[in-house]
């Protein structure tokens, strides 16, 4: 199951109707979202995949829309020395949705199956004990009532190597790349190997790897939406009924002079001369 190498996929969608459909699949995401807020339900959903593959932006879209309260990004740093001691799944299990919330991982407990395995992060031992307990581990999430969504974001070397020097020439997005990412396209193939092992272990009938191809990234984030939608039983939610209520009449307040405020300078007003 090794990634492929070259960008040769379908041509890219046209950005109207990227646009049409993205608004419509971020609008049953709310519905979504309410369904899960009203029946007390508990969404996890894992994004994995290559650097530079495409899952920061596609979870930008998931929850543009949505409550934060509801739906929270966890993206965790380097662990600290105290939970390199833990148990490895133990700082995940905090960040685990209560009723009615939904987690999105940008990078998840799978850390462990690539980047550390490839990079000398864990022993050999650690890597195997990661395979054995992972599906345990996921199991019990499942038994125990979560709605556990996995996402693998395939990306072919020449585009994500397109990817990274549009970040290394935009300085709003070079901060994205890191002097790992850049060794990630020395060590593809060690890469490739540790995904397919990794999904040799963890692609389980309870929890499934759900592969998205996202050489383009429009698709990609239209697909991923749209399969999440079509995986969680939820419908619509109807509403309270709400008004604006009728404003009341003034009762003598006077604004205090503007002189006695600071206010941020018009930086628009010059803008176009």
């Amino acid at each position: 199951m090794a990634e492929k190498q070259g960008g040769n996929g379908p041509a890219k969608v046209p950005r109207a109707i990227y646009e049409r459909e993205l608004y419509r699949l971020q609008t049953e995401l709310v519905k979504l979202q309410e369904w899960v807020r009203a029946a007390g339900a508990r969404l996890v959903v894992v994004f994995e995949g290559r650097d530079a593959a495409g899952k920061g932006s596609t979870i930008k879209r998931v929850t543009e829309h949505l409550n934060p309260r509801v739906a929270q990004i966890v993206a965790l740093p380097r662990p600290t020395e105290r939970e390199r001691s833990q148990w490895y799944f133990q700082r995940y299990t905090e960040h685990l949705p209560a009723a009615g919330e939904i987690v999105l991982f940008d990078r998840s407990w799978y850390n462990r199956a690539g980047v550390e395995r490839v990079m000398g992060f864990c022993t050999p031992a650690e890597h195997q004990r990661f395979l054995r307990q992972c599906p345990v581990f996921e199991r019990m999430l499942v038994e125990d009532g979560i709605l556990l969504r996995k996402y693998w974001f395939s990306v072919s070397d020449e585009v994500q190597e397109q990817r990274f020097r549009r970040r290394l020439e935009d300085p709003t997005r070079r901060w994205k790349l890191s002097p790992m990412d850049l060794e990630s396209l020395t060590r593809w193939e060690e890469y490739s190997r540790a995904k397919d092992d990794m999904f040799v272990h963890t692609d389980i009938a309870e929890a499934p790897w759900y592969v998205v191809e996202s050489d383009d990234k429009r698709r990609a984030r239209l697909n991923m939406i749209a399969h999440l939608l079509s995986t969680v039983p939820y419908h619509d939610i109807a509403p309270p009924e709400l008004a604006l209520p009728p404003r009341p009449s003034a009762t003598g307040y006077q604004r205090p002079p503007r002189d006695l405020q600071t206010y941020v300078p018009d930086h628009a007003a010059g803008l176009g001369r």
